[in-house]
């Protein structure tokens, strides 16, 4: 397989940048997205030319760490992937693909295709934990938390904190990631006690660090590789409405 890359290239946060062309040869359709570009680093690399610089981790779609838009979609065209998960079988020969980084006003570009998503780091340290005392670890029948409610909390949690719903938001909003870390303590017996000071300040450091507000586009859900849904942004504004109540 053959495939016409225009990657974005910056040299740092202060550079501008602009499309590079490369050519992606011998690309076999059972590489992930991430092998293609190690192949294509390796040819840069012979050639004493600077390699793409792009983030990754577990390559297992777990830790979040891999983002990128390719040809204007977060994480690429397929449904509820990551894109390390994502693999070339999914392209065509001789496609032309567009990859460029997150772009949000919270999420400054790095280098290249790496971005600075240090801005949700700030929104869990502001709350996004239970400081209570809780004891020892309980047995797991002590303490009673009805099906629903343990359902709900796990889908939430499912969250990676990629950051693709906030390049996918016209208004680089961060609502989906925010709701979903409020939505998944906010529904735990041990994470209501600190329910309406946790919803309250992790909305202000949202806003604080830069993301816009929730305009119902409903982008985020449609890009989400994790299939987080847009549900719990109306959970975190029943909380929030809550907290504010005398």
């Amino acid at each position: 397989m053959n495939l016409t890359l225009y990657v974005w290239r910056q040299k740092g946060p202060n550079d501008k940048g602009k499309l590079e062309r490369y050519e992606a040869r011998d690309i076999s359709s059972d590489m992930s997205f991430l092998e293609m570009l190690d192949s294509v680093n390796e040819e840069l690399i012979k050639k004493g030319e600077d390699p793409i610089a792009f983030d990754h981790d577990c390559r297992e779609g777990i830790c979040g760490m891999c983002g990128q838009v390719v040809n204007g979609v977060p994480h690429g065209p397929r449904k509820r992937t990551t894109l390390c998960q994502l693999h070339m079988r999914h392209f065509k020969d001789n496609d032309s693909l567009y990859i460029e980084p997150f772009r949000a006003k919270a999420f400054p570009v790095i280098r290249d295709l790496i971005v600075d998503r240090g801005a949700f780091d700030k929104i869990i340290q502001s709350g996004g934990y239970i400081s209570v005392h809780t004891g020892g670890v309980p047995d797991g029948n002590t303490v009673l938390v009805p099906k629903h409610d343990a359902d709900t909390a796990m889908d939430a949690a499912e969250c990676i904190g990629c950051g693709a719903c906030v390049a996918a938001c016209p208004n680089g909003s961060a609502m989906l990631f925010t709701a979903a870390k409020v939505s998944h303590l906010a529904v735990l017996p041990q994470g209501r006690i600190e329910a309406a000071k946790r919803v309250c300040v992790m909305t202000e450091e949202m806003l604080k660090q830069g993301f816009g507000n929730c305009g119902n586009h409903y982008e985020c859900e449609s890009v989400c590789p994790k299939g987080i849904k847009v549900k719990f942004i109306a959970k975190l504004n029943r909380e929030y409405i809550k907290a504010q109540m005398p």
